[in-house]
């Protein structure tokens, strides 16, 4: 059966049932063939937005691996710093007095000052003052001496086995002359530190 272009003008829309086979057969096709597409399209959609998803997941696992792996290689140096930072601590928690080393501390400093031939006009010790994993024992100081001997004087607080540093420092004419060197004083806090053991320290 053949058809020609008049056949397919005089085509009802409105009464499709009553065309010629082959025109029936060929729209048939279109609305398939276009139904395919359609389908193919928002398929295809999904499937590139899963795509993107998995893709983004691997990036993300690779950053993931990639971290991990560094961390790995440097596993062992991290563990050596651990070990060299728990030395470290270690040694200054050996530098702060337990309670029965304070007097003895207290007379070292004592002894450093007159070792290094300054002249007390006080040594006060005053209350602790806790911290965190310590506590404070301030000393109040106030010396006469020369520059010299008060150089000596730090140095050998400084090179004390236990931690002692000096706050607060004054330095004004005492008057007078101590052999060829003008005569100073010296007012200052000298602190110490006490290690708070874990029952509280005291």
């Amino acid at each position: 059966m053949s058809i020609n272009l008049q056949d397919l003008n005089d085509l009802d829309l409105s009464n499709i049932g009553d065309w010629p086979w082959p025109v029936k057969m060929i729209l048939v096709l279109l609305v398939c063939i276009g139904l395919g597409i359609g389908w193919y399209y928002l398929d295809a959609e999904d499937l590139l937005l899963n795509l993107e998803r998995e893709e983004k997941k691997e990036l993300d696992l690779r950053q993931t691996f990639e971290d991990k792996q560094a961390k790995a290689v440097n596993l062992e140096k991290y563990k050596q710093q651990l070990d060299e930072m728990r030395e470290s601590f270690g040694s200054m928690l050996r530098q702060l007095p337990n309670k029965t080393e304070v007097a003895e501390l207290l007379v070292d400093v004592s002894q450093t000052g007159l070792g290094a031939g300054l002249e007390f006009e006080l040594f006060k010790p005053t209350g602790e003052v806790p911290k965190e994993f310590y506590a404070e024992l301030p000393i109040q100081l106030k010396v006469n001496g020369t520059y010299h001997e008060f150089g000596e004087f730090i140095s050998g607080l400084a090179a004390l086995p236990r931690i002692v540093t000096i706050h607060d420092v004054k330095i004004t004419p005492a008057g007078g002359n101590k052999g060829d060197n003008k005569l100073l004083k010296l007012e200052a806090t000298a602190k110490t530190y006490r290690y708070l053991d874990e029952g509280g320290g005291q």
